[in-house]
């Protein structure tokens, strides 16, 4: 069987048992994964009153987890690549859940950065595994709005651990440690994880022929009770073999080079943007004058907005591909998150919080299905957890910007430099980014040794959007 033929079989299928398995296992991993990714910022209020932590340790701790998050993404990227996407999720949440419960167990500024940093190791290596093997496994027309609806659902966790850090939090002075239990949680997702079969494409691409012919088989027959009632496959030309893959050095050169840069510089600053408003809004509403409850209580409600910003990626993903949507939306969360600064109303700041939050959301979802696109089956983890770890690893300085800026300039400059940051996100995407949605990763790949030209034994594949 081809990478062609396979490629057919899977983009053939419609959504059916396998895919909702794939969309419940993931979706809740990442509840787990994104509740976590915000335990810090709702436990800091309560670590500055507790435990006396600065601005400063409150920083340096936020750093430490996205040094975690490079190491994670960029090793967990490789070794995804290397033993296999549901290996790698099984191991990967394992890690980040017991992490998270060390998170707990801790008092002081040294073993806070420990166990955020390596918390961070876990959450990257998951969210890697995760959105390679959702990209290699759904039809090429639904693979957008499939990661949308994995991200709104798994962005249930955020309200959840904000309102639940809203209660817990200022109930005594050690409740803060029970948020950290929330991440631990993710060890529920295991048992469905397990239940999947491995990527077929990474089996093929590993020459593991039957057994991603018989994956492709299972999948089959978990999607209709009857195979033989699925859509004809279209003419698949045969091509002629590739005779070198490409090794890691290839994301730094040629067509993936161009486009490791152009997405890096992406990951970087929709970090510096996202971060900079998600993790430092309840500090920063605290030490503008808001007290804890309040400040944790506008935090919680801008949450809201997580879910519906992820479904909003919907409609828009595979109907008008990612990069359009992916610039527009990135100049709206400009916008939007300017507004929030410049404000003092606490109904307007709930309200452009609300968009800030929604809008994010919408991005992530695209951006976590654009980026494993752009790289090849062989590369594809690799290159997505490089761009997203470089992303993490920029966003050490990311907390130290935000505390020199607000100490020196006060509190709306912040939100003018997060503007900034979405400002370069859309402006590089537009100028620079492919066009994608709807198109066989193979296709896509982009990659020195792209599918070979086919060897005219037949009509073509019909063209996709």
């Amino acid at each position: 069987m081809s990478a062609l033929l396979l490629s057919a079989r899977l983009d053939r299928l419609p959504i059916g048992r396998f895919h909702r398995r794939v969309l419940l296992a993931l979706a809740v991993a990442f509840v787990f994964e994104f509740g976590d990714l915000n335990t810090f910022a709702y436990a800091a209020p309560a670590l500055q009153q507790h435990l006396h932590l600065t601005v400063a340790e409150i920083a340096f701790v936020t750093s430490a987890a996205f040094l975690g998050m490079f190491l994670g993404a960029v090793g967990g990227g490789r070794f995804a690549d290397a033993v296999g996407r549901r290996r790698a999720l099984l191991l990967s949440v394992t890690f980040f859940s017991v992490s998270s419960l060390l998170n707990a167990v801790v008092s002081t500024v040294p073993t806070l950065a420990v166990a955020r940093l390596l918390t961070g190791i876990g959450l990257s290596a998951m969210t890697i595994a995760a959105t390679a093997y959702l990209c290699e496994v759904m039809p090429a027309r639904l693979r957008g709005r499939m990661q949308s609806a994995v991200m709104a659902i798994g962005l249930v966790g955020i309200p959840v651990m904000s309102f639940a850090a809203r209660g817990i939090v200022p109930l005594g002075a050690e409740t803060w440690r029970w948020v950290f239990v929330f991440g631990a949680l993710g060890l529920l997702a295991l048992p469905l994880i397990a239940r999947l079969p491995e990527s077929p494409r990474w089996l093929h691409q590993h020459g593991m022929e039957e057994r991603a012919a018989a994956a492709v088989d299972r999948i089959e027959k978990a999607t209709a009770a009857d195979p033989g009632s699925l859509p004809p496959l279209p003419p698949t030309p045969d091509v002629a073999p590739c005779t070198s893959r490409p090794g890691y050095r290839a994301l730094f050169r040629g067509p993936l080079g161009r486009r490791t840069l152009m997405l890096a510089v992406v990951w970087v600053f929709q970090t510096l943007g996202f971060y900079g408003f998600v993790a430092w809004v309840p500090t920063l509403l605290a030490a503008h004058g808001f007290d804890l409850v309040h400040s944790l209580t506008f935090s919680a409600l801008t949450t809201l907005g997580a879910v519906p910003g992820a479904l909003l990626a919907w409609p828009l993903s595979d109907r008008f591909g990612r990069k359009t949507p992916i610039a527009l939306i990135a100049t709206g969360i400009a916008a939007c998150g300017l507004a929030y600064g410049l404000t003092f109303d606490p109904v307007a700041i709930v309200v452009f919080g609300f968009l800030v939050n929604a809008l994010t959301q919408t991005f992530a979802a695209l951006l976590y299905a654009y980026t494993p696109e752009l790289y090849p089956t062989e590369l594809r983890s690799s290159g997505n957890g490089l761009v997203y770890g470089v992303g993490r690893l920029a966003n050490i300085l990311g907390p130290m910007i935000v505390a020199a800026v607000f100490g020196t300039f006060g509190y709306s400059p912040v939100f003018l430099y997060i503007a900034g940051s979405w400002a370069v996100v859309a402006l590089t995407i537009a100028v620079f980014g492919p066009r994608t949605g709807m198109q066989q990763l193979e296709n896509l790949q982009g990659a020195e040794c792209a599918p070979a030209q086919p060897v005219l034994s037949g009509p073509p594949v019909p063209a996709t959007r």
